[in-house]
């Protein structure tokens, strides 16, 4: 944090700017969070706030902008927006420029901050009511210090990045599979305790294989960092909920305390985005969640058996929308191949639990 603070203000007075900040992008749970404020600030801005985030479902740019900018390719590289709209091509009128007017702000640079290939930030500079505007001269500067911040980041969480990985997926930045388990083991005991409805989406990329064996690994792995951020921003969708990357080209999202509706509704949105990618052949979604008839939940290995029984359907079927374990009754097909045993030993079905 220190490291951090010192980085803002630096900006801000190298800009000069009124104020500043560094946010970090939590991609498990699609939000951008607010490390640090530095310099005039505005009524409800705190110099180190602790609960100040924002989904990205309210910020999109962080995904769809920077990712087809610079993860295709091309380089990281800041933008500017002002109270009157977007001064650059391509920018967001958004919350953004609301946030300017609001708090009595001219214009503001925005400059993504890239931590081992993958958005770890971003910078933001703002500068009041009555100064000039940023120009592009200054979004080039602000990119140069975004930059020499992220090495500075680099140095300072090399211990803390040992502790992440453990439960972090290092090719797309989603949590991993041992997240999951810990995570969903805590929720369903929550669920027997309380009620909470917990939810489990399990999700299966098409077109992985023949992706790599076409076009090469280096494009089948872009096709799952960019997966995994549209994942990222539909589980933006359902505050506090946890996104990961199973292994290969299986993600899944946790929900804890959204109703079963709204889950599907997150999946169904996945399901469209995922055709924007351009590489691949869409996914195939199963949804399980205690808050549907699927019969009593007392672990998350038969969650996940759920799940995952709607997901191959899902795949069987074709389909390009989600499938539901439990959406008509206790019979639904899906829970009964959930429960029943494989038909035989070299089934594709790879159910949590029975490997």
């Amino acid at each position: 944090m220190e490291a951090v603070a010192a980085a803002a203000t630096s900006a801000r007075v190298a800009l000069g700017g009124s104020m500043s900040a560094v946010s970090r992008w939590e991609r498990d749970r699609g939000r951008l969070r607010v490390l640090v404020n530095d310099g005039e600030l505005a009524e409800g801005e705190e110099p180190q706030p602790r609960n100040e985030v924002y989904s990205v479902a309210d910020f999109p740019e962080i995904v769809e902008f920077l990712h087809g900018r610079w993860t295709e390719g091309g380089e990281p590289h800041a933008w500017v927006e002002t109270a009157d709209g977007p001064a650059d091509e391509g920018a967001y009128c958004h919350q953004r420029v609301a946030a300017l007017r609001r708090r009595g702000r001219s214009s503001c640079v925005v400059a993504p901050i890239l931590l081992h290939g993958l958005a770890w930030g971003e910078l933001y500079v703002a500068r009041a009511a009555g100064q000039p505007v940023f120009d592009k001269a200054d979004a080039e500067f602000a990119t140069v210090l975004a930059a020499l911040i992220a090495a500075g980041i680099a140095q300072t969480e090399r211990l803390a990045e040992v502790r992440r990985l453990a439960f972090t997926d290092p090719l797309t930045g989603l949590a991993n599979r041992r997240a999951v388990d810990a995570r969903l083991e805590a929720a369903v005991e929550r669920h027997r305790g309380e009620g909470t409805a917990v939810s489990l989406v399990v999700c299966d990329l098409n077109g992985l294989k023949r992706v790599n064996d076409e076009l090469g690994h280096a494009v089948g792995d872009r096709l799952l960092v960019g997966f995994g951020s549209v994942l990222s921003l539909c589980g933006a969708e359902l505050p506090g909920s946890l996104v990961a990357r199973l292994g290969g080209d299986e993600f899944c999202l946790l929900a804890v305390g959204h109703r079963a509706a709204e889950v599907v509704r997150a999946a169904e949105e996945l399901c469209d985005r995922a055709k924007w990618l351009g590489l691949g052949d869409g996914v195939a979604v199963g949804v399980a969640s205690t808050d549907a008839d699927i019969g009593p939940v007392t672990s998350g290995r038969r969650l996940f058996r759920l799940a995952d029984a709607a997901q191959y359907r899902a795949k069987a079927l074709k389909s390009d929308r989600p499938v539901v374990a439990g959406a008509g009754s206790p019979e639904d097909p899906v829970v009964r191949l959930a429960d029943e045993p494989p038909a035989r030993e070299n089934e594709r079905r790879r159910f949590r639990g029975r490997d």
